[in-house]
């Protein structure tokens, strides 16, 4: 259990120590997300849950490649369209002449409030790629994985990371949160997220009330999507206990064999990947007659 409430608390702690010292809150995130992804592929090697996922099945060039094209999206993206809801929320604080943002507390307790508007939008972003058939064809590529390790939190297409990732952030910029604030949300998800995805036991107990943790989030990469379409919290498992989306059976453990249930011949490949929603149809008929023409 010490694991993730260890790496968690040293890594915030570590960088609000940063940003104390005046630090640019896009690099006072950095150490620690680098720290987190050491300590985690250390630990995978070291203590893994299952030794199949140890090794590379096709997946990791792909996942190397996405995190790398992600960042680069991130970078391009995030800055003009954060910079235009904080003008639209300044404009709205003159007009109206309220500060909504409690921007007085200290950091460490801005960072909950945040997490919790946050992942209101990561929620519905992300329920919505699992209900809305047009959006989860963007949303296949994270649940193409047929392990999980803990660079899994970067298999993304671009469009997913940009609609559930960042527009995220456009509430608590509109609520007028800071800079710090915000790479504050990055880092946490940065750092849960990679745990949430890692090969290694985890016994959260009472926290997986609190935290969308790997416990919960295995459940969400079983293949049949009765399963799969619960615990949708990024971080938090807020919203899915609101909603009655939060699932965590207490008479077995979460299937070793993850993935998806379709189609078949889904690409494993970086570009195959970028390609797929824009070729969905084709990938279905291709499925649909490799599966008719097997005997049987």
């Amino acid at each position: 259990m010490a694991g993730f409430p260890f790496l968690i608390t040293v890594t915030t702690l570590g960088t609000v120590w940063l940003l104390g010292r005046g630090v640019d809150p896009g690099l006072a995130i950095g150490p620690g997300t680098l720290f987190a992804f050491v300590f985690l592929a250390v630990a995978e090697r070291l203590a893994p849950l299952h030794a199949r996922w140890l090794h590379s099945q096709g997946d990791l060039r792909t996942d190397v490649s996405l995190m790398v094209t992600n960042g680069v999206v991130n970078a391009l993206l995030a800055p003009p369209l954060l910079a235009a809801t904080t003008w639209a929320a300044a404009a709205l604080s003159d007009g109206v002449g309220l500060g909504l943002w409690p921007g007085s507390w200290p950091l460490l307790l801005q960072l909950p409030l945040a997490l919790v508007v946050a992942e209101l939008v990561e929620y519905s972003a992300h329920r919505a790629m699992h209900e809305i058939p047009w959006l989860w064809r963007f949303h296949a590529t994270h649940h193409s994985a047929t392990r999980l390790y803990w660079l899994n939190a970067a298999r993304f297409h671009p469009i997913d990371v940009f609609v559930v990732g960042t527009v995220k952030l456009v509430p608590l910029a509109l609520l007028g949160a800071s800079a710090p604030v915000l790479a504050l949300v990055n880092l946490f998800s940065a750092v849960h997220g990679a745990y949430q995805h890692a090969n290694v036991p985890v016994r959260l107990g009472l926290l997986n009330w609190v935290f969308s943790m790997a416990e919960l989030h295995r459940w969400h990469h079983a293949p049949d999507p009765t399963t799969s379409n619960h615990n949708y919290g990024g971080n938090l498992i807020l919203w899915d206990i609101v909603f009655g989306t939060r699932y965590l059976p207490s008479d077995r453990e979460p299937p070793e064999a993850v993935g998806m249930a379709g189609p078949p011949g889904f690409p494993t490949g970086y570009v195959g990947n970028l390609l797929a929603p824009f070729r969905w149809r084709r990938l279905e008929r291709a499925g649909a007659s490799a599966q008719a023409s097997r005997p049987g």
